[in-house]
């Protein structure tokens, strides 16, 4: 049963959809600071934390120090290679404060492959974690000499002055996240900060997200589920976040006892990896309210597993290019109709087509999904081609191959070109 604080908050939150939304996200910070002057935002697994007034001050002087520093203006890219990390989440709202972007980079691939994206972007500056420093030197040279910065160069605060910041808003570029996808080289999606605000309102309603939450956040943040699943909407429904630096089953699950969070999103490789500790079938869970899941198919008899133990699984729909959240089920669906991915989200809209790109009539029938709405990305960094081809008109063109059934339910069935990524 939804409680009347939620049920206000969601309210609040559809309402938020339908009118302009003034600033950049980067407000949402400066915001909960005054809401919530001595609530905790952000804890680590190191045990450190952030209040939201703390949270707010340093994206503020790391605002400073991207632009009296490295000259990061509107428009310009601002790359992050590491593990996840506090500042980097510090670093995305200031970003936003600027109007600049945020290019997270995947630490698991290549050398050549981040070289060819730090190409392909420009980036103003990289920023880079101690694991992954003489990583980031090499493809520095190999990209024609990037500034390189460490990460405790954005945890050393300049000043106590608060400083003028404005700069981004809702229209303006935030994110842009690398994706492969099948076939092909990386495609840089340009994710806009209106599409993260949209995205938000979708976790919320899916979540029933309100500021009472606790959100344990476990997967990379250079993914969209990790990053726009969980976290993003978190901070702007004035949650708590405790955020792991990468997942560890163990750790996972000692913070789902210690933390007692209501919202953990997981993928099916990291529901299968805490199922098999030895501590599971006794580890108190009830703090659960849904497991969100994602990434294809999810095995019927693993959403069992986790329902059987109390814990209400949710599928979430969606890809890179929909940041991700397009389509969702409902708690309670996971036992009563585990085969579907759920309904058109509240701020998203979905639609079969046949080969020609046209619309097909009732339903039942295979075709490929198309998502419309505020969340879809604005195009492929640098890549026209590629841009229109995955529009038809309006709607994006995802390449997946499902139907939806009399009652608004999406099948997934194949995918015929893109991955689904929804949570790592």
């Amino acid at each position: 049963m939804i409680g009347s604080g939620a049920k206000l908050f969601m309210n609040m939150a559809r309402a938020m959809t339908e009118a302009p939304f003034a600033g950049t996200i980067g407000d949402w910070l400066c915001d909960n600071a005054s809401r919530f002057p001595d609530k905790v935002a952000l804890q680590f697994e190191d045990g450190r934390s952030w209040t939201y007034p703390a949270l707010d001050g340093w994206a503020d002087q790391i605002v400073g120090i991207l632009r009296n520093q490295h000259h990061v203006e509107h428009g310009d890219r601002v790359a992050y290679l590491g593990f996840n990390h506090p500042a980097m989440v510090a670093l995305l709202f200031a970003c936003a404060r600027i109007g600049a972007i945020l290019v997270p980079l995947n630490w698991r691939l290549t050398p050549a492959e981040l070289t060819f994206i730090a190409l392909d972007c420009g980036p103003r500056v990289l920023f880079a974690d101690a694991t992954f420093e003489e990583i980031a030197r090499s493809v520095a040279q190999a990209a024609g000499g990037l500034e390189i910065e460490p990460l405790g160069a954005l945890e050393e605060m300049r000043s106590s002055e608060k400083l003028v910041s404005a700069g981004g808003s809702m229209p303006d570029p935030v994110l842009v996240i690398y994706t492969s996808g099948t076939t092909g080289r990386p495609k840089g999606v340009v994710l806009t900060q209106r599409a993260l605000l949209t995205n938000a309102h979708c976790s919320i309603d899916l979540h029933r997200l309100s500021p009472d939450d606790r959100v344990l956040v476990v997967l990379p943040l250079f993914h969209v589920g990790g990053l726009n699943i969980s976290l993003t909407p978190a901070v702007h429904a004035g949650a708590t976040i405790e955020l792991h630096s990468r997942f560890d089953p163990q750790q996972t699950l000692q913070a789902i006892e210690r933390f007692r969070p209501q919202i953990l999103v997981l993928v099916p490789a990291t529901m299968m990896a805490l199922m098999k500790l030895p501590g599971w079938p006794d580890a108190d869970t009830s703090s659960l309210r849904m497991l969100t899941t994602g990434s294809m198919v999810v095995p019927v008899e693993l959403i069992s597993a986790f329902e059987d133990k109390g814990i209400s699984v949710v599928q979430v729909y969606g890809s890179t290019e929909t940041c991700p959240i397009a389509a969702y089920t409902q708690p309670g669906e996971g036992q009563t109709n585990p085969h579907t991915t759920g309904k058109s989200g509240s701020c998203s809209q979905m639609r079969i087509v046949d080969a020609a790109g046209r619309a097909i009539e009732g339903s039942g029938v295979d075709g490929e999904i198309e998502i419309r709405g505020d969340h879809v990305m604005q195009c492929y960094w640098n890549n026209p081609g590629e841009t229109a081809e995955a529009f038809n008109g309006a709607w994006y063109r995802t390449g997946d191959i499902g139907h939806i059934d009399a009652e608004g339910n999406l099948y997934f069935r194949e995918r015929a070109k893109h991955t689904i990524v929804s949570g790592g």
